[in-house]
């Protein structure tokens, strides 16, 4: 069971900013509800522009984090843009390799990158949702589907199953004060869609934010990280994907059809596709390109017999999962459930 939780800013410093101190209260409010003992790292809430200036200071955070017994979950704030930062900080002298200890981790979005860097040193994580994105929802409550995997991870300390939601909701357009218990629309969800090969097939999934996974090999918004990400080898090889399950989902930014292609066939440059036992695609923002992608995935990633599934309720669309990195998992299209063997 977690008892106490550590909260970390990885990537944005927006937590830590005076406009949404309104929604981490409701978040902090939310989770001692829970009979968690919550602290911030130091330098988690020191605001935009320090955490963007100081990536060492955030890769401290998070070794700190791990260090320190009393921490049994590691809780990302929110996601960003520029995690890559803290590489140096966390290989060079194999500090995060050091430091690791075996603590529930959970965070998504542009966190895939610190879920490649826990999974080169060992750690099993958990992908899918975040302080400030889930815990801290401005509707009345967390959303049921969500609130009920972040209850079953933080009394049992995992997932054992997933199933699809009965909906998906709207994006929320504002987030302000007078939002406060507003709900968003919502819409009926279509589940689990097998759009090509075996409806039941297994492995350790891993993967993430597509958008993340892009700029892995693209400089287009960082110049320098495809090239540190090539330095520390964070993308696993060819090798280490083979009977692996690949996690995709699209972002917020709702990359068009030509950057969700792109990014397809970086990842089939790497020999990913070639490699895994399956794909995991999940529903994009207010269904944005759902379409496009569905067609993508099956035109680029050309293997007809690889088992492709889309509409997962996992990351930027709302509800969310919460999905284990480095579980043997059963994915089963005909029953609608994905199992893990832990």
């Amino acid at each position: 069971m977690i008892r106490n939780v550590a909260i970390v800013s990885l990537s944005s410093g927006i937590v830590g900013e005076p406009s949404v101190q309104f929604e981490v209260e409701i978040g902090l409010r939310r989770l001692k509800e829970y009979g968690l003992n919550v602290k911030f790292m130091p330098h988690a809430r020191m605001g935009m522009e320090y955490v963007k200036a100081h990536p060492e200071k955030r890769a401290e955070d998070l070794l700190r984090a791990f260090r320190d017994p009393e921490v049994d979950m590691i809780l990302c704030a929110i996601g960003g843009d520029d995690t890559y930062r803290l590489l140096p900080y966390l290989f060079d002298h194999h500090e995060l390799a050091d430091a690791v200890t075996d603590k529930v981790f959970l965070g998504f979005s542009d966190t895939t990158i610190n879920h490649l860097m826990l999974h080169k040193v060992g750690l099993r994580t958990f992908y899918g949702q975040a302080f400030l994105a889930d815990i801290c929802e401005l509707g009345p409550e967390m959303h049921p589907y969500t609130r009920k995997y972040f209850e079953e991870l933080i009394t049992t300390g995992g997932i054992r199953e997933i199933m699809p939601s009965s909906v998906w909701y709207e994006e929320r357009k504002q987030f302000t004060p007078d939002q406060v218990g507003k709900p968003v629309p919502s819409h009926p969800n279509r589940g689990f869609e097998l759009l090509q090969g075996a409806p039941v097939f297994s492995g350790k999934i891993l993967g993430g934010c597509i958008d993340s996974l892009y700029d892995f090999f693209d400089g287009e918004r960082y110049a320098d990280m495809p090239v540190l990400c090539k330095k520390y080898h964070l993308f696993p090889d060819a090798a280490n994907w083979k009977g692996r399950i690949l996690l995709l989902e699209s972002s917020e930014e709702k990359p068009s059809p030509e950057k969700y292609r792109q990014a397809l066939e970086y990842l089939k440059e790497t020999g990913v596709f070639g490699a895994v036992s399956g794909v995991l695609a999940g529903k994009p923002m207010d269904e944005t390109y759902a379409e496009e992608y569905r067609r993508l995935l099956v035109e680029v990633i050309g293997r007809p017999d690889l088992p492709i599934i889309f509409n997962l309720n996992i990351g930027h669309a709302m509800p969310r999962c919460i999905m284990p990195f480095g579980v043997e998992a059963t994915v089963d299209a005909e029953n609608q459930i994905i199992r893990f063997a832990e």
